[in-house]
């Protein structure tokens, strides 16, 4: 894979927008943005998102006790972001009993934790990232190998979701139409480019694979888990999750119903319906305005049926296979349950 060129490092977090030179990286048509992708330390990124995660590699502080939400994307970020905040903040927050004022009512949960790569394009700098209280709860797209350093050396927790690759690309392709709709792409041409390992933060199988092999390496620092599992069993993962980020459950909340109502509060279905995820607006990527009820589509497992031939899912299928041979990662190709 082409590496990334060094690149010049500003003198200091404020001068970053002004002094930063980003590098000269390789580009090439994308189906998934509304320009060329480059080629950054092996993935494939946005040219905004380069500078900014070179940036970020530079000046990010990590913390023993961070937590980090790691998705590839379109593989139920949303959905984790809501899971975790209001697992981690239940003390502050209730969940349930009536309560009208937890903020994942008022919020898009994208707006209540902090992303890592986006300093530059979202509601914080880098500098800004250090003024949160510890444990601080990130969240990221990056791929394993561009985390900034001292994160695993620091022992800070990854929670990492991925999803069946077949569905992955279908969200994909239909969020990115949304929210690019002057570039709208056939969904022929972009299927042929995620084959090839062309997508966003991609290749989606190298992606998965940095996280995998890390989680099978150092099972106590990161959590792996499959979106369709958690559609499966929410309730049993909302556990997992909790007990994973130092946050378990008491008997007194399990003998409430403490974690049905989380599971409830942060459903697909309850999350959608809302006001500010059906009419409001965000602004993540710094000058393009999307609309909350982009994020918030079908959620639905095995969509890629609609979507896909026989012959389309059969390819994906054997080159994911390839990819991920001997890795230990699997996912079920035989089997779609909707939901």
């Amino acid at each position: 894979m082409v590496e990334a060129q060094s690149h010049t490092k500003p003198s200091s977090p404020e001068e970053e927008e002004e002094s930063f030179t980003p590098p000269t990286l390789p580009k090439r048509e994308a189906w998934l943005t509304a320009c060329a992708i480059s080629q950054f330390q092996g993935c494939w990124l946005g040219p905004e998102v380069s500078k900014s995660v070179a940036l970020v590699q530079a000046y990010f502080q990590p913390r023993p006790d961070d937590i980090i939400l790691a998705t590839y994307p379109k593989c139920g970020t949303t959905w984790l972001k809501a899971l975790a905040f209001a697992i981690a903040n239940r003390s502050r927050h209730a969940v349930g009993g009536g309560d009208d004022d937890h903020p994942l009512l008022t919020h898009l949960p994208h707006a209540l934790v902090a992303n890592l790569e986006f300093p530059l394009r979202h509601h914080h700098s880098v500098t800004e990232l250090e003024t949160l209280p510890s444990p601080r709860l990130l969240c990221t797209h990056l791929p394993e190998q561009l985390l900034p350093s001292g994160v695993s050396g620091l022992g800070c927790r990854i929670v990492y979701l991925c999803r069946e690759p077949k569905d992955v690309l279908v969200s994909m392709w239909h969020y990115m139409n949304k929210v690019y709709p002057d570039c709208f792409t056939e969904f022929d041409r972009a299927f042929e480019l995620f084959c090839e390992g062309v997508s966003i933060y991609g290749p989606v199988w190298d992606h998965y694979l940095g996280y995998w092999k890390r989680s099978v390496a150092e099972p106590n620092r990161v959590l792996f888990l499959k979106y369709d599992d958690m559609m499966a069993d929410p309730a049993n993962h909302v556990r997992m999750l909790a007990e994973f980020i130092r946050a378990p459950f008491t008997p007194e909340e399990e003998s409430s119903g403490m974690v049905e109502d989380i599971v409830k509060l942060c459903s697909f279905q309850n999350l959608k319906k809302l006001p500010v995820n059906s009419s409001g607006v965000t602004d993540p990527v710094g000058g393009l305005v999307i609309e909350n009820s982009v994020f918030f589509r079908t959620a639905k497992v095995g969509d890629w049926e609609n979507h896909m031939t026989e012959e389309m899912a059969e390819k994906l299928d054997s080159v994911i296979e390839e990819k991920l041979g001997g890795s230990g990662l699997t996912f079920k190709t035989d089997e779609v349950c909707h939901v």
